[in-house]
């Protein structure tokens, strides 16, 4: 390689050094970096409008994953409709009162769900705040270690470029004409490859700092925008669990009223509208069948809810000495160590769904438009399930109420 063309070669690497990388470190600042065209906007404006979209809909609720059942109603609009059944007249007839007992206590079951529901939810974004805290201080700690090499790269290339061979500046003139003989030109050649080589090194490693800490400003910018999302999920998670427990507050206050002031006579006619069946538990158990993939894990949780016969009915309650219709199904099914959803929706979605015509012992059925109750199969057409307040967990027909679908587990 001639003189001159080593000369080129690093009087070109040192003009890219100066004009283009320079300029690019002149526009950030040690502790405020900011996204490059590297981050194109309307990525960043589909990352910030996801969010927005999901706020909006985390108003009623998410879209539901699988296993959580069918979208949960607005809780202000839960909230109209509870109000509007709670404003119509009382019956002064007994089946009228018991008809209205009956729809007032399913209204309050599905406000119960759709509290456990919300409160799961608060649970989750309470889980995704902490991981994306712990998600914003990585980033930020490898956006400082990314500025600090940044730092580190830009020194080195400012050393190179301001670099004098014996005390004389590099140019054109002085590297050819300024070489006293042959050896003093090929010395002078290899400095000028060796410094360009220096060059080429530390604009290349300043370029892959300039990446990395955009990346990690990019990290953390992102993380901070999903901080901010998932606060404010939050804070209208916590609005609508407020709103839905003061519904469900109204809901059993009327339920109880009604149904406390039954006399003895309707008090038995509320508690036997299903059609209760008196069942032995140690003989029937005895004939549940014991093959099949799943017989132990089903028979288990037949017997554990068959033990809770007699167990008194309470909204939210999931045991151990007192149920509503999901919480029943849940502990069940904990006692042989499976986990199953706690809402009667969610746990119909959760399930492989059967036909009524194939229901087998531990099959969960559900009930009403909305799937608001829910209760184990246990063989022989019965279920076994806890009803309503003032209602002891009973056994009935399995077609005592309308079916809209059964799982198994």
């Amino acid at each position: 390689m001639t003189i001159q063309s080593a000369f080129l070669r690093y009087t070109v690497r040192q003009t890219i050094s100066r004009a283009a990388v320079f300029a690019t470190i002149g526009g950030l600042s040690a502790g405020a970096i900011t996204t490059t065209a590297a981050d194109p906007a309307p990525q960043n404006q589909a990352q910030e409008q996801a969010p927005q979209g999901q706020g909006q809909a985390g108003q009623s609720a998410a879209a539901p994953a699988p296993g959580e059942g069918p979208a949960v109603k607005p809780a202000d609009a839960e909230a109209a409709e509870v109000q509007r059944l709670l404003e119509q007249p009382v019956p002064t007839d007994f089946d009228g009162l018991l008809n209205r007992a009956e729809t007032i206590s399913r209204a309050a079951a599905a406000t119960s769900d759709n509290v456990e529901k919300t409160r799961a939810g608060i649970a989750e974004n309470q889980a995704r705040i902490d991981q994306i805290k712990a998600d914003t201080q990585r980033s930020e700690e490898q956006l400082a270690q990314a500025q600090q090499r940044l730092d580190e790269s830009q020194t080195s290339v400012s050393q190179i470029s301001s670099a004098k061979y014996r005390g004389a500046t590099v140019d054109a003139v002085s590297s050819v004409v300024g070489a006293s003989g042959p050896q003093a030109a090929i010395d002078r050649t290899a400095y000028l490859n060796a410094l360009a080589d220096r060059t080429d090194r530390a604009v290349s490693a300043l370029e892959a700092d300039l990446q990395s800490a955009h990346e990690a400003n990019s990290a953390a910018k992102r993380a901070k925008a999903q901080a901010e999302f998932q606060a404010n999920n939050l804070a209208q998670r916590q609005r609508e669990l407020d709103e839905r427990n003061h519904t469900l507050t109204d809901l059993k206050a009327q339920v109880t009223k009604i149904v406390d002031g039954f006399t003895p006579e309707q008090k038995r006619q509320w508690v036997d509208r299903k059609g209760p069946i008196d069942v032995d538990v140690a003989t029937f158990l005895g004939k549940l069948p014991a093959a099949g993939p799943a017989s132990a894990n089903v028979g288990g949780a037949v017997a554990a809810a068959m033990s809770k016969l007699g167990s008194p009915y309470a909204w939210g309650a999931a045991g151990p000495s007192a149920f509503d219709c999901s919480g029943l199904m849940m502990w069940a099914y904990q006692q042989v160590g499976k986990t199953i959803p706690r809402t009667s929706q969610a746990q119909l979605s959760g399930g492989k769904q059967v036909s009524v015509q194939d229901l087998q012992p531990g099959d969960i059925v559900a009930y009403y438009p909305g799937a608001t109750h829910v209760g184990m199969y246990i063989g022989d057409g019965k279920l076994v399930h806890a009803s309503d307040y003032g209602i002891p967990v009973q056994v009935v027909p399995v077609n005592s109420m309308p079916i809209v679908g059964a799982v198994r587990y």
